[in-house]
């Protein structure tokens, strides 16, 4: 399964047509009866399932409930700004940590739900 996706996380959306319209326009996956997938230059993967009541979407406080990777920190920037641009809600802009490796950047932003998804990459010294 070279480049494909092998793990999910599982999301309980208060409105299934909503989350799964959002997954494909903003975040670009492929959405199906099953899942909601990205597998080109990101990979990710979420298993969206109806909360009856929907009243009981809750996600909790912090930082993240899923994180993804890019190749490369311009890869990053330009998905960052494509996700903007489409008007995901952003938590965290972009920002870089320098560590004794080389360079640490990621940026958080979230679904109609209020489920967190945090993307980053590294650059090597």
């Amino acid at each position: 399964m070279e480049n494909s996706i092998q793990s999910l996380t599982v999301l309980y959306v208060s409105d299934l047509n909503r989350s799964s319209h959002f997954y494909q326009t903003v975040y670009g996956c492929e959405v199906t009866d099953w899942w909601a997938l990205r597998n080109d230059d990101i990979k990710l993967g979420f298993k969206l399932i109806q909360s009856d009541p929907a009243s009981w979407v809750a996600p909790k406080p912090g930082l993240s409930h899923a994180y993804g990777y890019t190749e490369d920190i311009e890869s990053l920037n330009r998905l960052f700004e494509e996700w903007k641009e489409k008007g995901v809600g952003v938590v965290q802009e972009p920002q870089s940590m320098q560590m004794n490796w080389g360079t640490w950047r990621e940026f958080y932003v979230k679904d109609p739900d209020g489920y967190v998804l945090g993307m980053g990459s590294a650059e090597h010294n």
